[in-house]
């Protein structure tokens, strides 16, 4: 795997082409797998001989990967994502009851707000400068993050460090030493926003996590409670951040899908799951790993191999997504099942917030381009810089101009 990250779609297209398993190299040499076929990453994600706990991770239990090593947190933290069984349902519990329908549809109308308070800002940036600003960085990212450290009663001001460090968590390309580094200021700013809350509880996630105890009376361990708030933090914005990104990027460079939907042919909900499909907000997701030996597509992946899933490559398999699967086509929904894509998983660990994800994303499409609907681009796609991970599958920036330029005209 390119520890640099980059555009993935090439390389998935390639490894497609010779079958929907292929064996891989992570970073330090730890030999691995990936599952890029729709059918069998579907296959594989609920296959009850699949296990999340680390504790199946032979290379990890037999002291062969460094305390350094950029994945180890994917493996190690403590949390429902690294949870089977009864342990899973447990956590995954506690967490469930904030992303009912019930709840998620309450959150709408300050996901409004919010969304409007945030382009006035970037509007008010443009205006200032020189019209131009970073849609990731000003709009993209401030939106779920808002909204994921409102639901947890995270105050504003460590939103900007959060993100910084969930950033250097989902990195690839980083040193032994930078990552443990990044992976201790984020447990120690978790704990410190975790101690603040037990001292003062409030109506919010953290609170209730805290208080809460399972049918056992157990609360949950210190590390199960960091864990928990530290998957939720990365999974509740980074996701989300990337679609929406995606999803801006795709209908600037596909404006025929664009005037679709202006013009009331698509549906915004159509925009996010074909951009779902057609590009991933996470390409490679870490670890799964077989409790036994399993043959898949014909292929055997060894018991204790750690396996990623191959969203990014699922979702242009040509053999499930038709000969066009590489073309943004914002009917294609409509035509066909909303589900049939992976992105935002499948099983027992099916993403719990998608319902929130699906919604931020489009509310903020929706206000978007009604509000900016020459928004454009200022950079060709293809010189936009990645991610430096070949988890996250994104931009680091996206300049746009929110409205055309009539300066040269002008002169």
């Amino acid at each position: 795997m390119d520890s640099a990250g980059g555009c993935p779609h090439a390389d998935n297209a390639r490894l497609l082409a010779r079958g929907a398993v292929a064996s891989v190299v992570l970073p330090g040499d730890v030999p691995g797998v990936a599952v890029l076929g729709h059918d069998a990453l579907k296959e594989f994600l609920a296959h009850p001989d699949v296990a999340k706990d680390a504790r199946h991770f032979t290379a990890l239990t037999e002291g062969r990967i460094p305390e350094g090593w950029p994945l180890r947190t994917f493996a190690t933290v403590q949390g429902m994502t690294t949870a089977d069984d009864a342990d899973h349902r447990r956590l995954r519990g506690l967490v469930s009851k904030a992303f009912t329908a019930r709840r998620v549809e309450a959150l709408r109308p300050r996901i409004e707000t919010l969304t409007a308070e945030l382009l006035d800002r970037i509007d008010a940036a443009a205006e200032e400068g020189d019209g131009t600003v970073d849609l990731r960085a000003g709009f993209a990212m401030p939106l779920p993050m808002g909204v994921i450290c409102e639901l947890l009663g995270v105050d504003g001001r460590y939103q900007d460090r959060l993100h910084h460090l969930s950033n250097q968590i989902v990195a690839t390309d980083i040193g032994p030493a930078e990552a443990m580094a990044a992976n201790r200021e984020l447990v120690e700013l978790l704990g410190t926003i975790a101690a603040a809350r037990a001292e003062q509880p409030g109506d919010d996630l953290t609170s209730a996590l805290i208080a809460a105890r399972d049918d056992g009376g157990d609360r949950l361990g210190r590390h199960e409670l960091i864990g928990t708030l530290l998957l939720m933090i990365i999974a509740g914005h980074e996701t989300t951040l990337n679609l929406v990104t995606n999803a801006v990027r795709a209908l600037c460079t596909h404006r025929d899908q664009l005037d679709l939907v202006t013009t009331g042919r698509a549906g915004w909900a159509d925009v996010v799951e074909e951009t779902l499909r057609w590009d991933s907000p996470v390409s490679y997701f870490p670890f799964r790993y077989p409790t036994r030996d399993l043959t898949l597509d014909g292929t055997v992946i060894p018991q204790g191999t750690p396996v990623l899933a191959g969203y990014s490559a699922a979702g242009r398999d040509t053999s499930v997504h038709g000969p066009d699967a590489d073309r943004f086509d914002v009917t294609r929904p409509a035509r066909t099942s909303a589900g049939r894509h992976l992105s935002l998983g499948h099983g027992p660990h099916y993403c719990l917030g998608a319902p929130l994800a699906r919604m931020e994303a489009t509310i903020a499409l929706e206000q978007l381009f009604r509000r900016f609907p020459e928004l454009d681009v200022t950079v060709p796609d293809e010189k936009l810089v990645r991610h430096a991970s070949f988890v996250g599958n994104s931009v680091r920036t996206l300049p746009v101009r929110l409205r055309p330029d009539t300066g040269s005209a002008a002169g």
